[in-house]
């Protein structure tokens, strides 16, 4: 415990000396956002500097190996930096699929050299990933993807198309689900490559959505040249690969039900609102608000409790399904109470005032969140089979 507290008190001393007062204050834009990679734009001097000094602590990834670019923390010491940061109001200095997603496939599945090369870029920011999982034909059923890869020498030939491929009009590299074995049952012949979005045969074609805008995409392949180097695993044997990678994504999904928001919901409401006897003045609000906030809390724990469980190997599979279903439908709350929380300003959808109709936009999108990553009726059916030991239809 001691080593603990002195851990909390170091890392206390050295977010205070090296997060720029920048980087405390809430965002106000995707911008304020740190993705990286080859064609990032940094917004700031500050948002640089503290991705650079993250990223040389190993901070980004504070528990990944510090061979593979991490900061090597426990468990525990990551819980505590966490908190620390949150205290200080640090933003995240980088968001990224190659942290959330790749990452941790790769530590449990990449041979070494595909560990040395593409990990240490992914914690530094220098790399931007995308995810080629759904196909036109194949969303909730992902295993009846068609996209061909055909291996011919010591190279791959990979033919077709993806859709709602996140931000793949921004990304550098891309993980793929391809199939390998066109003759076997189709949870069998998929495999799982890497390759570079720069590769002749790559494009993409982006998809806008009610908001507005849109992060996904579609993605096409005409006979791009992938090296067999590439592979991840053994071949035809990536739907081991995928379903422990939607494990991280599905997690990642359910997050957004813990707000990274500085201001608690009562603070947003009451600017439009207003107090009354120094408490929210609609009393429905207020209770609806905390409601929300009181399982915002019991979430939270949850998901700590979960991550404990896995460091020791006594999570179910299952219990990112759980986490997802009910983190979005958390974020989809929270969004609709900032909505009726503005009235009619609310709805506007652009200006200075509103941030370009920041709110809106975002209420619009987090109606994809119970799709994205798995839809939440295929959660639910996961919940019940696996984890309630419910009867299948």
């Amino acid at each position: 415990m001691g080593d603990l507290e002195s851990f909390r008190k170091e890392t206390r001393a050295w977010l205070e000396a090296n997060c720029p007062p920048e980087m405390r204050r809430p965002s106000q834009s995707e911008e304020d956002t740190c993705w990286g990679g080859r064609r990032w734009v940094f917004k700031s001097d500050a948002q640089k500097l503290w991705l650079e000094r993250m990223a040389a602590k190993g901070w980004t990834v504070p528990e990944w190996p510090r061979e593979y670019g991490g900061g090597g923390l426990s468990r525990d010491e990551a819980k505590i930096l966490r908190q620390e940061m949150a205290k200080l109001g640090c933003r995240s200095p980088l968001d990224s699929f190659g942290i959330w997603m790749l990452g941790p496939a790769l530590l449990k599945y990449g041979n070494e050299a595909q560990k040395r090369e593409h990990l240490p870029k992914i914690a530094r920011g220098e790399i931007r990933w995308c995810q080629g999982y759904s196909e036109p034909g194949a969303g909730s059923d992902l295993a009846s993807l068609q996209t061909r890869a055909e291996l011919r020498g010591d190279h791959f030939i990979v033919n077709g198309s993806k859709i709602w491929t996140s931000y793949a009009d921004k990304a550098d590299w891309i993980f793929c689900l391809v199939r390998t074995d066109p003759s076997a049952p189709k949870h069998e012949g998929i495999s799982f490559v890497l390759f570079d979005m720069e590769s002749a045969g790559v494009s993409t074609k982006p998809i806008t959505l009610i908001s507005g805008a849109s992060p996904f995409c579609q993605t096409f392949f005409d006979d791009v040249i992938v090296p067999k180097e590439n592979l991840v695993g053994p071949i035809n044997q990536g739907w081991e690969i995928a379903k422990y990678l939607l494990t991280h994504e599905r997690d990642m999904i359910g997050g957004m039900g813990r707000t990274g928001d500085s201001r608690s919901l009562g603070q947003i409401a009451s600017e439009s609102v207003g107090l009354e006897n120094g408490v929210l003045a609609d009393t429905v609000l207020r209770g609806q608000i905390a409601s929300l906030e009181i399982d915002s809390i019991a979430f939270k724990l949850t998901m700590e409790r979960v991550g404990d469980m896995a460091k020791t190997g006594k999570a179910h599979p299952a219990v990112s399904s759980l986490l997802k279903y009910y983190g979005t439908e958390l974020n989809k709350r929270r969004l609709e109470l900032v909505m009726s929380a503005g009235g009619s300003d609310a709805l506007e959808w652009e200006g200075e005032r509103s941030r370009n109709g920041f709110t809106a936009r975002a209420w619009l999108r987090s109606k994809a969140n119970s799709i994205e990553g798995g839809t939440s009726e295929v959660q639910l059916n996961i919940v019940a089979k696996r984890i309630l030991g419910l009867p299948g239809a």
